[in-house]
């Protein structure tokens, strides 16, 4: 970068920082954006910036337009900028020195939101890679259209013209994205259009990708711009027939087709700087262990027309990114196709074969929908079985869907996992969710141990003996069959409520379950009443005001947190819970808790109501942190006090109800925590770690109404306060600044 470049670059942003209306323009973007963040962040309760970033760029296409509009154009009014050129500076030099001058300005705007940014990392467990990649993205995104910006200030003097060209050529660029934009073009015109599109790029690397295709986009388009100002600015100098105009027009042209060709044609560029904390898209080492231990051929064919519709090509663009990192993990033992059924009679024949018909969809032709068909399926194959996915719905659980079939066709045995019905517990048909999880990998089975003619479950044929909320006390034979198992180096899932709930007055009715001194003498003791969390719950409705149906928080169904980093809870951000008990810990030997209350939480008497209306506050006195889920792992002290021969790994969880499908369907972590703790305590940890890939943002909790407060109005009304003080001092002196550098220039 020349000097020339800088001094330009420093003079514009300079003018920016002096001039009231960029300050206005600041104040007005924090202003909105901010606002409309926090409103949708504290209704949702998640602690994500995406409500921020999905409005950056249509926000971007009016503020940058705006502070770019004067940038050559009010040289040209003024008449400077032939005086500018006639100094020793080049074209190329002014104007690559406005676009930078320019840009930094609106990178110090949007820095502006960094506050924000620090202030939900610090209440939250947001990934702070995705926020780094939401920012690398808005800077990408910033130069893109301050580069357009700035091409539309080169072809006029008159600011509003280029704040008109630059608006419509931004929100052209995010509309264009838009599935509803796309529904009445041609499916390959409408592939051709997202390509092109800021939309589909911007929200790539905003969920916390830095992908190669996407940054090249960016950088060329932004090059281009800039290019073409150059050529305007070189233009108004050159005459229009002399062979130095037309070899410059050529040149546009030609640099514009080259974009053009990267964009479209670059699909095959493969490079990709994954920043998110559990390296969401990248393989996770329980594939590549997968993938590693391939001794045979394992086939995998992706069926996909090229004619789908524009929202399924970006998800084509994911799946055929990790279909070919799985290929060059595979080693030549996976190999993966891919066939286009609409334009081969095979491919279509073999397609059928697998039970994988077309898809149909709209497409709007002549204000007319139309119905057209594509494929859009995948195939696994290995020896004589295969696997089929008719239809791809989604590609977040897609390594897991695919890693967990590669394996289950891999295995040279299954192993079992025994439902205990005693005492009233449930099977495992009453766990929605489960069967689906596990059903490929394992033989779920119910048994009632109190039956004595049923043998009693071996560690060699059971893999894991699950007893899910027993309603009554197990009797003595049930409960001398567990510790048995356990006692042998079995594996046991515990869910144990501490309440029936009697429904007519909601009034809890304590529940013993005869587990209560097994548990004891590993260091682990059930406590009377129910968690609830003032700071962490669920929210349901509380009843009718007028017209209106009042949501508020129930403090019995809290949301807990991870304790640790423990492999079960590795990539989950929080377990919705229902009616909990809380566990204590006597012996910390061999004991982990795994999720527990925030300092909010508090005992609530198991012989009170739980109407949702009723008053919850606490004392501070009487509120802590409470555990609610924990792993065992080691010895049982016996029965003179010693610590005894190690036993199998248990979990404990003080509730069942998280297993039930209404909150499954508010946290659908709860059903990925249930699968990761039997295949933990079956000692088949491949998968847990591409299971727990949950890309959904974790919960936003607040410990006091006072960081809350602090969190919204400090950032909403402090950041553009400062900007407002800011700029009244620098407008003000400007003067006073201006005639000090007279006087510097004129002192002899």
């Amino acid at each position: 970068m020349t000097r020339s470049i800088v001094t330009v670059a420093k003079r514009e942003l300079r003018s920016l920082v002096d001039h009231p209306t960029a300050y206005v323009l600041a104040v007005a973007f924090l202003g909105v954006s901010l606002y409309l963040a926090f409103r949708n962040m504290y209704a949702m309760g998640l602690a994500s910036l995406r409500p921020l970033f999905d409005l950056l760029p249509i926000l971007f296409a009016v503020l940058i337009p705006a502070i770019t509009m004067r940038s050559l154009a009010e040289e040209r009014r003024l008449r400077t900028l032939d005086w500018l050129l006639a100094q020793p500076l080049g074209e190329a030099e002014l104007v690559i020195g406005k676009f930078l001058g320019s840009w930094a300005f609106v990178l110090v705007v949007l820095a502006g939101t960094l506050p924000t940014a620090v202030g939900v990392l610090f209440v939250s467990e947001a990934d702070p890679g995705i926020i780094a990649a939401q920012y690398i993205g808005a800077a990408l995104l910033a130069g893109q259209l301050t580069a357009i910006g700035v091409w539309a200030s080169s072809i006029t003097r008159n600011q509003i013209t280029a704040f008109i060209v630059a608006a419509v050529i931004g929100f052209v660029l995010f509309l264009a994205g838009l599935p509803g934009i796309q529904l009445g073009m041609p499916p390959m015109v409408g592939t051709i259009v997202s390509r092109l599109s800021v939309l589909s790029h911007f929200e790539n690397v905003a969920r916390g990708v830095a992908d190669l295709r996407d940054v090249i986009y960016f950088l060329t388009t932004a090059a281009l711009f800039v290019f073409l100002a150059i050529g305007s600015v070189s233009q108004a100098r050159l005459s229009p027939v002399r062979r130095d105009a037309v070899r410059l027009r050529a040149g546009n042209a030609a640099v514009a087709l080259i974009v053009l060709g990267v964009n479209l044609l670059g699909g095959q560029i493969h490079g990709r700087l994954d920043l998110t904390r559990e390296r969401l898209f990248t393989l996770s080492d329980g594939t590549r262990e997968i993938l590693a231990g391939l001794d045979d051929l394992v086939q995998v064919t992706l069926f996909a027309s090229s004619e789908l519709p524009p929202e399924v090509q970006l998800q084509l663009r994911d799946v055929r990114d990790l279909l070919s990192d799985m290929e060059r993990r595979g080693g030549g033992d996976l190999v993966v196709t891919e066939m286009n059924p609409d334009d081969d009679e095979d491919a279509e024949e073999r397609a059928r074969s697998f039970g994988i018909g077309p898809l149909e969809f709209n497409v709007l032709r002549d204000d007319e929908f139309e119905v057209r068909r594509g494929y859009y399926g995948l195939a696994v194959t290995y020896a004589d079985e295969q696997e089929v996915f008719p239809t791809i719905q989604r590609t977040d659980d897609l390594e897991f869907q695919l890693a967990s079939t590669i394996a289950s066709m891999t295995a040279e045995t299954r192993q079992t996992v025994s439902f205990v019905l005693s005492g009233g517990a449930r099977s495992s048909l009453q766990i929605p969710g489960l069967a689906e999880t596990l059903g490929d990998r394992y033989d779920l089975e119910n048994s009632d141990l109190a039956i004595d003619s049923i043998a009693a479950p071996d560690p060699d044929s059971v893999a894991v003996l699950v007893v899910a909320g027993p309603e009554f006390r197990l009797d003595s034979l049930s409960v001398s069959r567990v510790e048995a198992f356990v006692g042998e180096g079995g594996a046991a899932l515990l869910l144990l409520d501490p309440i029936e709930l009697e429904p007519e007055m909601l009034t809890p009715i304590p529940v013993t379950t005869g587990l209560e001194p097994f548990l004891e003498r590993r260091g682990v003791e059930i406590q009377d009443g129910l968690v609830i969390d003032l700071a962490s719950a669920e929210r349901v409705s509380v009843g009718q005001q007028g017209m209106f149906n009042v949501i508020a928080p129930y403090p019995p169904w809290p949301i807990s947190l991870p304790a640790g980093d423990h492999i079960t809870t590795r990539g989950l951000s929080a377990l919705s819970l229902g009616w909990a008990g809380a566990l204590g810990i006597t012996d910390t030997t061999g004991v982990v808790p795994l999720f527990v209350t925030t300092e909010a939480g508090a005992i609530h008497e198991a012989t009170d109501p739980l109407f949702p209306q009723q008053e919850w506050e606490r004392p501070a006195e009487e509120l802590g942190v409470h555990v609610v889920a924990l792993a065992l792992e080691g010895a049982a002290e016996t029965e003179t006090g010693q610590a005894g021969p190690a036993q199998g790994r248990v979990i404990v969880v003080g509730d069942v109800n998280f297993s039930d499908i209404e909150f499954i369907q508010s946290n659908p972590q709860n059903v990925t925590f249930l699968a990761n703790a039997i295949d933990w305590l079956a000692q088949d940890e491949a998968l847990i770690q591409i299971r727990s890939k949950d890309r959904t943002p974790p919960a936003l909790v607040f410990t006091s109404d006072g960081t809350r407060d602090l969190l919204r109005w400090g950032n909403l009304a402090g950041l553009p306060l400062l900007f407002v003080v800011f700029g009244i001092v620098r407008v003000t002196g400007r003067r006073r600044r201006a005639e000090a550098r007279w006087k510097e220039v004129i002192r002899p």
